[in-house]
C-alpha cells in the first residue's frame, strides 16, 4: 500500500520551520525571571544594576525599580554615581528618585519595573 503525502514546496518548508523557531525562541525568551537582591545590599541615596533591572533606594527604606535599558535606543545602563544611572552609550542621564530625564539624548525616563519585597529581600522585573 503506497501512501501519498502532499507536495511540501521549499519556501512552505522553510516558512514552517521559521516560524517553528520563532515561536520555540520566544517561548524560552519570552519570561524575563525576576532579579533579587538583600535590601541591605542597595545604597542608600543610589542604586544597583541587576541585569535588566536597577534597583534603588533613593530615600532609607524606600525602594523603586526600573527597566535599565535606555529609552533612547535601548542600550543597558551601565554607570551608577550617587542618585544618577547613566546610560554611556550616548551620556544620557536620569533620576533614580523618579526615573526621569536628567540630560539626553533620550527624550523620556526610565520604565518602572515591578518590585516586591518579602522580608529583606527585593525582587524586581520588567514590565
Amino acid at each position: 500500500m503506497s501512501t501519498s503525502f502532499p507536495a511540501c514546496s521549499r519556501r512552505t518548508f522553510l516558512l514552517g520551520t521559521a516560524t517553528t523557531f520563532a515561536g520555540a525562541f520566544l517561548a524560552a525568551c519570552g519570561s524575563n525571571p525576576p532579579k533579587e537582591i538583600e535590601a541591605t545590599e542597595v545604597p542608600v541615596g543610589s542604586a544597583v544594576i541587576l541585569g535588566s533591572v536597577i534597583i534603588a533606594q533613593p530615600a532609607e527604606g524606600e525602594f523603586v525599580a526600573y527597566s535599565s535599558a535606555c529609552p533612547h535606543q535601548g542600550q543597558f545602563i551601565t554607570k551608577v554615581e550617587g542618585d544618577v544611572v547613566t546610560c554611556t552609550k550616548h551620556n544620557s542621564k536620569f533620576s533614580i528618585v523618579d526615573g526621569s530625564l536628567i540630560s539626553g539624548p533620550a527624550t523620556s525616563g526610565l520604565r518602572e519595573a515591578n518590585l516586591t519585597q518579602e522580608g529583606d529581600t527585593l525582587s524586581a522585573s520588567v514590565v
